[in-house]
């Protein structure tokens, strides 16, 4: 049986818009049963989520997965806080950086690689009120540039 390469599953745009992100890290995520059959049908959220770093683990707070509606009473609980598979030596990395002034760490995507339910986690700085006007200036300029590029191969 071929295994898929990678089944995007919730993508989180307004991160990008919001912070500055610096890096960015793969981590698994600890799912039980029905959670994982309700992300296989793309029930998961996590535009309200953010990651924290308690006694040298990872958790996710405010990922949401809608409970499997086959899933009776072995459903457990939307917002439960998930965690997140990490090497101890990367959440010791995260943990300094996080120290420092403005980091935070969020999710960009969670996806099924190879069968895997991943989790992308940016490493971000958050952006001021006149960062997002330059990125949305930015944005207007380019598309405008795009749209007078296709009026000229038109005419």
């Amino acid at each position: 049986m071929a295994k898929e390469a990678m089944k995007l599953v919730a993508n989180n745009k307004k991160a990008y818009h919001d912070y500055f992100i610096e890096e960015k890290y793969e981590a698994g995520v600890v799912l039980h049963g029905t959670e994982v059959k309700s992300m296989r049908m793309g029930k998961c959220s996590i535009k309200e989520a953010f990651i924290r770093i308690e006694n040298g683990e990872m958790f996710a707070y405010g990922m949401h997965v809608s409970p499997y509606e086959k899933g009776n009473i072995f459903n457990k609980d939307p917002l439960r806080v998930k965690k997140l598979l990490l090497h101890k030596q990367e959440i010791n990395k995260l943990t300094g950086q996080i120290a420092e002034k403005g980091y935070t760490l969020i999710p960009l995507q969670v996806y099924f690689k190879d069968g895997l339910a991943k989790v992308e986690i940016g490493l971000a700085k958050g952006k001021k009120l006149y960062d997002k006007r330059q990125d949305i200036a930015k944005k207007d300029q380019k598309r405008e540039v795009e749209k007078e590029m296709k009026m000229r191969l038109r005419g």
